[in-house]
């Protein structure tokens, strides 16, 4: 099978058009439809069929996929290796990255990386875990920096660091002039991350496992970055990273809501394709990142 053949039937499955695969890829489509002849006569079944307007894969159109799709991750990796055999810490690390370890976590250990290896180069994808997770199976990124989840066939993580979730109220908030409960939290209103972020929803369900109401969420964001601040500037509860309280961190004047219950443990690791071939420039970011987590704890 050519490789160039395989690039092209990637394209098409995702697209499930021949027209805007033409477009994305600048060929014609009489050339892809060549293409897409010559791997159906070297696996000697169909790998489209009609759906409407479009094409779909077939059954064994599926498995392809699954295998071209590895097969270009073999070969950028096989690049990779040979590449940096010659030139050791350089090249690019590519990263997605969720916004708590992107905060507390990279900047001290990409300070320390271009120290060492100042012909390094890193590109960065911020954003919430699900999302990261397409970009790492679909090769996107080299590996994923977030929080621990369900382990999945052909991934390995590597542990970096506990990542407590608590709640948080500005250090003037009336809360703190007593001892509260997690009753008592349901007095005042919040800001939270939406419906179907892990940690709203693990605060939802430790409620309803007290036989309390939800929180009363008065500002819903998911730009986590901007909750500390949020947090200072109002009355507003809110539940984020133990982190953001740490000395010498511009979240100063917030304090934590001292309710055992409501701390959600939670751990962040590194996770990257098993047997995959991680550049040297990598295995040095994981090493600076799981050492900034010690020295932030």
């Amino acid at each position: 099978m050519d490789l160039r053949d395989l690039h092209y039937f990637e394209v098409i499955a995702e697209l499930e058009h021949m027209g805007r695969a033409s477009e994305r890829l600048h060929r014609t489509q009489p050339a892809l439809t060549s293409s897409i002849r010559r791997l159906e006569q070297d696996c000697g079944v169909r790998l489209f069929e009609k759906s409407g307007r479009g094409i779909r894969l077939t059954e064994a159109g599926q498995v392809l996929l699954k295998w071209a799709r590895r097969t270009r991750l073999d070969v950028h990796d096989a690049q990779q290796e040979i590449n940096h055999l010659a030139h050791g810490l350089a090249g690019t690390v590519r990263v997605g990255i969720v916004p708590t370890a992107a905060q507390f976590l990279l900047p001290p250990a990409m300070r320390q990386l271009i120290r060492e290896a100042p012909e390094v180069n890193l590109h960065t994808v911020v954003g919430l875990i699900d999302v990261l997770r397409s970009l790492l199976h679909s090769g996107e990124v080299d590996m994923t920096i977030g929080t621990e989840g369900m382990a999945e066939p052909g991934f390995t993580s590597e542990f970096l660091a506990e990542d407590p979730i608590v709640v948080v109220a500005n250090a003037s908030h009336e809360i703190f002039q007593g001892a509260p409960t997690i009753k008592d939290l349901g007095a005042y209103r919040w800001v939270l991350q939406s419906e179907g972020a892990p940690t709203r929803d693990w605060l939802d369900q430790t409620f309803e496992r007290h036989h309390l109401p939800r929180p009363r969420v008065q500002v819903e964001s998911n730009t986590l970055l901007m909750l500390p601040t949020l947090i200072a500037e109002t009355g507003l509860l809110s539940f984020i990273s133990r982190r953001h309280l740490l000395p010498g961190q511009p979240s100063f004047a917030l304090k934590e809501v001292n309710v055992p219950e409501t701390v959600m443990q939670r751990r962040m690791v590194v996770t990257y394709r098993e047997g995959g071939y991680l550049s040297p420039a990598s295995r040095r970011l994981i090493e600076l990142l799981a050492s900034a987590a010690v020295v932030n704890e």
